[in-house]
């Protein structure tokens, strides 16, 4: 009893203003779009530019997928930047160095990412050291590790197959199957969703507004797929978050282990004295991370069919404000994953508007940084008034 009022009261908890956030996050979007179309004179809204803006964002979005998940718990991940670098190299050393083909490869990084998220996931949830500091200290161990194993030098180029995974297009026809199944998810998970809320007693929106909330969402879907084909197609790193989205999604709302993530978040105390394995859900949110910095490692690396010293570089502080100006609260508990994604979208906007008004990148990252600062604070404001 006393286990499912905890569960039943951060799910309760993570829903309160979400939609409120979510619409101010979209009417933000929609504001930062039209800016920068009338300063480019229509440039931003081009095909050609919304298809790399897609693809621009697709390495903050992966990071953002399991960032999100790490802030909701309560923790902080500083290394994402610098994990996903060092995976992305060690790709890359397979591939050039070694002659490893791209199946083979993918596995080896994959498990590399999945040793480092076990590594710091011990120390986190075993020794009980803040994750701030375990972080931190992997930012710059993998960041010297880039150096160490590339021996400061770019090691390129890789196979064609293997720049695929960062740089190739889903065919039109095979685009608009799907949006098609993409939106037939949206559905199944909705219904799932409140079908959760029913079960623990939560309130839902009416018929209706539920009706009109996935046509909406169908809607945007059938846009953005006819936006992509009507340049190549969707491009493959999209695909890739678009299906990390659909099953971290489907993980945070409809698994005993998301939410174990929300009541870990809203209340440690709480979830130990409900009966909820705290060790072991903060093990596996930092696997869960170790494995989505080494997909972005795989398609940075791809993408820029090379594997540099500076990969990486920052990336934290990209996923962290996506998370953040999507809605995940900075004392724990709140956020979800959509929210981080259209984070992303946010801090890709920006950095793409900027870039095509030929803005020096010293104000481009200055900007960055007080949009984190800001959102961070408009978080605590929010709370307080709370």
């Amino acid at each position: 009893m006393i286990q499912s009022k905890a569960k039943s009261e951060a799910i309760e908890k993570r829903s309160l203003n979400i939609d409120i956030r979510a619409y101010t996050m979209i009417l933000a979007l929609l504001g930062i779009w039209v800016i920068f179309t009338v300063l480019t004179h229509g440039d931003f809204l081009s095909s050609r530019n919304l298809s790399m803006l897609a693809r621009q964002m697709s390495i903050t979005a992966i990071l953002a997928t399991g960032m999100v998940l790490v802030i909701v718990a309560g923790h902080i991940d500083l290394s994402v930047g610098s994990v996903a670098g060092f995976t992305g190299a060690v790709a890359a050393i397979l591939q050039v160095i070694y002659h490893w083909n791209t199946v083979p490869t993918i596995i080896i990084t994959l498990l590399v990412g999945f040793i480092i998220g076990t590594w710091q996931g011990f120390w986190i949830a075993y020794r009980k050291v803040p994750a701030f500091i375990v972080t931190l200290s992997s930012m710059l161990v993998f960041r010297g590790g880039i150096l160490l194993i590339t021996k400061g030098v770019t090691i390129s180029p890789l196979h064609q197959d293997f720049g695929i995974i960062g740089q190739g297009y889903i065919p039109p026809s095979l685009s608009i199957a799907l949006g098609v199944i993409a939106s037939v998810a949206y559905i199944i998970i909705d219904i799932n969703n409140r079908k959760s809320r029913i079960k623990y007693g939560l309130s839902v929106p009416s018929l209706s507004i539920e009706i009109s909330k996935i046509i909406g969402v169908i809607a945007l879907i059938a846009l953005f797929t006819g936006v992509m084909i009507s340049y190549e197609g969707i491009p493959v790193p999209v695909l890739i978050v678009l299906v990390l989205v659909l099953v971290l999604t489907f993980v945070a709302n409809n698994t005993t282990f998301g939410r174990y993530v929300y009541a870990i978040g809203g209340n440690k105390e709480a979830a130990i004295y409900s009966g909820i394995n705290v060790v072991k859900t903060n093990m596996t949110i930092f696997l869960i991370m170790g494995i989505l910095s080494a997909i972005a490692g795989i398609v940075l690396t791809s993408r820029l069919n090379a594997a540099t010293t500076s990969a990486g570089n920052l990336f934290e502080l990209d996923a962290i404000a996506s998370a953040i100006i999507g809605g995940a609260s900075t004392l724990g508990g709140e956020g979800t994953v959509p929210g981080a994604i259209l984070g992303a979208l946010i801090m890709a906007s920006i950095d793409n508007g900027m870039s095509l008004m030929n803005i020096d990148y010293s104000i481009l990252t200055i900007v960055k940084g007080l949009v984190l600062v800001i959102a961070v604070w408009v978080d605590i404001s929010t709370k307080k008034r709370g």
